[in-house]
């Protein structure tokens, strides 16, 4: 792939930016410029003779609010704020960071969407065209077999009746020309690396990464400074396994009361097929076929106008087999003839995985910290039992900004580190946590029951109980700590792909459209005390489960030629910034950092 020049969103950003902070015309060109030029042109004359570039104070911005992440979250909490009586009459400061080239271009979700949030959060976005086009009109749920298709009951989570199928990427462009319309300056390209602190340990904002840094460690030619984004509130949306989130999470010991967080691996493609196939509307489930039963995995297919069929594959990443390959278990899915029929014929055309959060209510973490919140997927707003979480996450950005501005319009608004409490507050009181809550004890059944006892609990909680048994459930164990030795493992055996229905990973990564520059330090790193853990135990004692669970061919071990001298190799470049290898790699080595922005997937339409 080659990299993207930056959208008229992303330049009109900046220079407005520095236009607001009384920049000059020459400033706000160069800044237009910076943008728009090649890496390679961006040689400064300032950092010609400096001994040390890499040392230089970083350029600074102040805000009232930056929210990390441009996706549903951040942007609905962006325009919250905005839209309040306080940001109409007085003037609020909101900067949005995305590290994605585009705002969606890292977007990816199913996605059967329910407008109940984008109708608290923009009342006529019909009138304001949404891209909500597709109605389900169709809902179906099926077992499957090595060859037959068993209908099942379609619980009420399943229901879809007022839902649309959508591409959450092109939902997110429309919310971002939203907020752009309020005021509020949008950045794409711009990858948030590093919490700012004060000296009581507040959050007082983020620095964006630095670029032209060369694989080695030095400064290129085309180096140039992070900026630091400072404010009063800085909202982390950045989805699910957030490298900034986690950070705070720690520091602030924020899961203390709380589950670990457990996660799935969703894998998904975006087909073309005949007019004459095509169901717009037609939303289909299956769970079953090919996954072992000890697996709690499953999958979608939904038909989206004019004639796409968005399919994929969820498995859980607290499976035991060491051998269970997810990208492989959606390939031959595929084969299925439930599935086969819908899609013989037709054309993949994208290809993407991203994990999600599975651990529900049990694992929702405290969301605020002394200058912050935790939004959307960052804290784990999803809905495991309706395969939903897009408008959990619209809510808790409306929550987030409607608590902002109250801070905003009190005694206190001109103090950095401020712990808004009040967004918990809200939360605990909205139908996310109702809903979160009637569901909390089905996706820990499986563990607890087995495949058929999951299915007839599940049952039993969706039709009859819904949340209300005394009782719940609980998560003891990261994704990590349940996968079993080598040795307690069975090989799973594989079909090859035949190049139309199913594919090998390299060829399907190009649809992706990922790409990193090669020539900067890699952005996955094995954390310092864990260095021999990747050959003495992943390789030694899993069989290097990385190189299968990784859904971008970005890990594998390399040996002499007599199969001697095992070693990691960390292929960044693949990288879909999916997060699976910090949450699945043995004992959690793998350290997630971003690297520069606009790095990463190019997605488009998902």
């Amino acid at each position: 792939g080659t990299r993207r020049e930056p959208t008229p969103m992303h330049v009109r950003s900046v220079h407005r930016a520095l236009a607001r902070r009384g920049a000059s015309a020459r400033s706000c060109q160069r800044a237009r410029f910076r943008c728009l030029m090649p890496r390679r042109a961006l040689c400064s004359e300032a950092d010609e003779g400096e001994e040390d570039p890499m040392r230089e104070p970083r350029e600074e911005m102040e805000f009232d609010v930056v929210i990390v992440g441009g996706g549903p979250a951040g942007l609905s909490a962006a325009i919250e704020i905005m839209k309040s009586p306080l940001a109409q009459n007085e003037g609020v400061t909101v900067c949005v960071v995305e590290k994605g080239g585009e705002i969606g271009s890292h977007i990816l979700s199913g996605n059967v969407f329910d407008p109940i949030a984008l109708d608290e959060l923009i009342p006529d976005w019909q009138d304001k065209g949404a891209p909500l086009e597709t109605k389900v009109t169709e809902d179906k749920f099926f077992y499957l077999t090595e060859t037959s298709a068993i209908p099942c009951p379609i619980p009420p989570t399943l229901h879809n009746d007022g839902n649309y199928i959508i591409s959450l990427g092109n939902l997110t462009q429309w919310l971002a020309q939203q907020a752009e319309e309020l005021g509020v300056e949008v950045y794409p390209g711009f990858a948030a690396s590093e919490v700012l602190y004060d000296d009581d340990g507040a959050v007082i904002g983020v620095a964006t990464k630095d670029s032209g840094i060369a694989k080695d460690g030095t400064p290129k030619g085309t180096f140039t400074r992070g900026i630091e984004l400072k404010a009063k509130q800085t909202l982390l949306a950045e989805g699910a396994r957030g490298s900034l989130s986690e950070e705070v999470m720690e520091k602030y010991d924020l899961r203390r009361n709380c589950d670990p967080q457990t996660y799935g691996l969703g894998l998904k493609e975006v087909w073309e097929v005949d007019e004459a196939k095509a169901k717009p509307g037609h939303v289909m489930h299956t769970v079953g076929f090919p996954t072992a039963k000890d697996t709690y995995a499953g999958s979608f297919l939904y038909h989206m106008e004019p004639n796409l069929v968005l399919c994929g594959y969820v498995v859980g990443l607290d499976y035991e087999n060491t051998y269970t390959n997810p990208y492989q278990e959606f390939q031959k899915w595929k084969t299925h003839p439930k599935v086969k029929e819908q899609l013989e014929g037709g054309r993949c055309i994208s290809y993407g995985a991203r994990v999600i959060n599975e651990g529900g209510y049990q694992s929702i973490p405290k969301l605020t910290f002394p200058g912050g919140a935790l939004l959307g997927c960052s804290a784990g707003f999803v809905n495991v039992a309706r395969i939903k979480g897009s408008h959990c996450a619209i809510k808790s950005g409306m929550e987030a900004g409607k608590a902002v501005v109250e801070h905003l319009d009190s005694e206190q608004k001109d103090n950095l580190g401020v712990e808004v409490r009040k967004y918990q507050e809200n939360m605990e009181k909205s139908w996310v946590f109702e809903e979160l809550k009637s569901v909390r004890n089905i996706h820990p059944a499986f563990h607890k029951f087995g495949f058929y006892g999951f299915m007839l609990y599940s049952a039993l909680e969706a039709f009859i109980l819904k949340g209300r048994g005394w009782w719940t459930f609980r998560n003891d164990k990261p994704d990590s700590a349940r996968t079993a030795k080598k040795d307690q493992c069975t090989p799973i055996e594989y079909p090859k792909p035949d190049g139309v229905l199913t594919f090998d990973l390299l060829t399907n990564l190009q649809r992706s459209g990922t790409y990193h520059d090669d020539d900067q330090p890699s952005h996955l790193v094995v954390k310092e005390h864990m260095a021999e853990v990747p050959v003495d135990v992943s390789f030694s004692e899993y069989d290097g489960p990385e190189g299968r669970f990784c859904p971008a061919k970005v890990y594998e071990y390399i040996t002499d030629d007599d199969g001697s001298n095992p070693r990691l190799q960390i292929n960044a470049q693949n990288c879909l910034h999916c997060k699976t290898c910090s949450i699945k790699t043995p004992e959690e080595y793998i350290k997630w950092t971003v690297p520069e922005g606009g790095g990463g997937p190019q997605y488009s339409g998902m």
